[in-house]
């Protein structure tokens, strides 16, 4: 038999690829098939995020204001990601954000609709139309945590002509309730046999401190397969938060500590190699030594090296790739986002480090490309932007379901307090680097999660690599290849030469 002839060798290393001078990112590059000899099941994702906090789901959600809060932290977590909670907001919220992702049960609406006696059926009606609710909660002050007096549901509600009516002289008093220790299952088996949508949980003192419902655990039965939940040795949620770099910003993270024992913080900057953000790593390295610190955002193996040196846990890659970024354009630096996470990875990888990629994600291939050229997890902003766990209530322009997405450049967002991310709290002008808008409502991340894993994992399979660690030794031997792509051979790889066509993804 003839021998192999290396001369002839597809594709090129990744050294050789980025190499040249140009900078790259996701849609420049493809890479080159691998041998299968495994099925996409024998996938296995588990991944580091930081040295010490390992996922079953490479994926975290953006400390964005209109991406992360404690419902997408809390569903991030139980897919078996990580949300970190952004900090564009008052240092009480946000430890309040946190605790309500620990307290978080699984099998149970942990933030039920509630109101008080004296609002009216049209406050109903209003939520009912926000939020879809057929149902409320009635307690003393209108808040989870206090005193249930009675349940209110639209049936109560139908056949009467004033809408100004106080819900106190409707609601139901007597409420078949269940206490505080119910398992999720129990919970369960109590709807079935009282044929109600859903119970109301309370403590000792009848105080409301969740809600059993019949829809959250039929959608929990018929959600695809995910990874485990992310949690500590305590078996709560795993949580983050971003924080800045400021002296207000130690007493901030101090409080989280204590009162929370969050898992993480990012130190938010969009330019992370700064004596600021090393000076906020020494701190945290000598106040709270248990506590993972996210250092960046970079994009060269410089700046990688000095925040590793200083102790970072982790490193978070990117600048100006983002949908809503505008770095680049306005201040002329930055790299392209693939060309970024195979540079600054390879140099974390080297000294022991994860890294996180940032921006740039818009499919499920961007996300195999990122993790394929080194990083340990991605970062998703643009991508869980106006899903139903992101914050902020969904409106209509022109007839078309929408929520705000804003990149935390913009200057709506630098006027609730970001500008400390971009070193801009102490000007008077405010230099916006990035946009806000709208997007569609993209429904519920317990099902895009999974269908983006899933689409990882035969990614994955084409490449040849059965786990993150083995595509990131493959890369780093070079054999794993890639290529260049020209601008017609990026069009050749979407939809073309269609009269029209539907886009399902699963």
């Amino acid at each position: 038999m003839a021998s192999f002839d290396d001369s002839i060798a597809d594709g090129y290393s990744a050294a050789q690829l980025f190499g040249q001078g140009s900078t790259y990112t996701y849609d420049d590059v493809i890479f080159l098939p691998g041998h299968i000899d495994f099925g996409a099941h024998e996938v296995d994702l588990t991944t580091n995020l930081t040295k010490k906090l390992r996922l079953s789901t490479p994926i975290v959600s953006s400390p964005m204001d209109t991406v992360t809060e404690a419902e997408m932290a809390i569903t991030m977590a139980m897919m078996g990601g990580l949300g970190f909670l952004h900090y564009n907001m008052k240092l009480e919220e946000q430890v309040a954000q946190a605790q309500k992702v620990k307290r978080h049960v699984p099998g149970f609406v942990m933030t039920p609709t509630v109101l008080q006696s004296s609002n009216t059926i049209a406050d109903f009606e209003a939520l009912k139309a926000s939020r879809g609710v057929s149902s409320v909660c009635i307690t003393e002050d209108g808040r989870v945590g206090s005193r249930l007096v009675g349940i209110v549901t639209a049936r109560d509600t139908d056949f009467v002509n004033d809408r100004l009516t106080q819900l106190g002289e409707l609601m139901t008093r007597d409420v078949e309730t269940l206490s505080d220790d119910v398992s999720a299952e129990k919970a369960m088996e109590a709807l079935k046999s009282s044929k109600r949508k859903s119970l109301p949980v309370v403590d000792s003192n009848g105080n409301l401190v969740r809600l059993a419902s019949r829809a959250v655990c039929l959608e929990e039965a018929r959600m695809p397969r995910r990874g485990a939940a992310s949690t500590g040795p305590d078996g709560r949620l795993l949580v983050g938060a971003a924080v800045g770099t400021r002296d207000d910003d130690r007493r901030r993270v101090d409080a989280l500590v204590a009162a929370t024992a969050v898992d993480a913080v990012i130190l938010d900057s969009s330019q992370g190699d700064s004596t600021y953000q090393l000076d906020m790593l020494a701190y945290l390295k000598r106040a709270h030594p248990d506590l993972q610190v996210v250092c960046g955002n970079v994009v060269t193996s410089g700046q990688a090296r000095r925040l590793i040196q200083g102790g970072a846990d982790a490193l978070r890659i990117g600048m100006g790739s983002g949908s809503i970024c505008t770095t680049q354009e306005v201040c002329a630096v930055g790299r392209g986002q693939a060309a970024a996470v195979w540079q600054v990875s390879r140099l974390a990888a080297s000294l022991g480090v994860p890294t996180i990629a940032d921006g740039g994600v818009q499919n499920s291939g961007h996300i195999v490309k990122a993790l394929a050229l080194g990083a340990s997890t991605v970062m998703c902003g643009s991508l869980f932007a106006g899903t139903s766990e992101a914050p902020g209530e969904y409106f209509v322009v022109d007839g078309v379901r929408v929520k705000q997405y804003r990149g935390m450049g913009s200057l709506e967002a630098m006027a609730k307090g970001s500008e400390a991310r971009y070193h801009s709290d102490t000007q008077n002008l405010k230099i916006a680097q990035g946009v806000s808008g709208t997007v569609r409502d993209k429904g519920s991340i317990r099902k895009t999660v999974p269908f983006l894993m899933q689409a990882v994992r035969q990614g994955f399979q084409d490449l040849g690599s059965r786990s993150i660690p083995a595509a990131h030794a493959a890369l780093a031997g070079g054999v794993m290849r890639v290529e260049a792509r020209s601008t017609a051979a990026q069009a050749e790889g979407g939809i073309h030469d269609m009269h029209s066509f539907n886009k399902v993804r699963w």
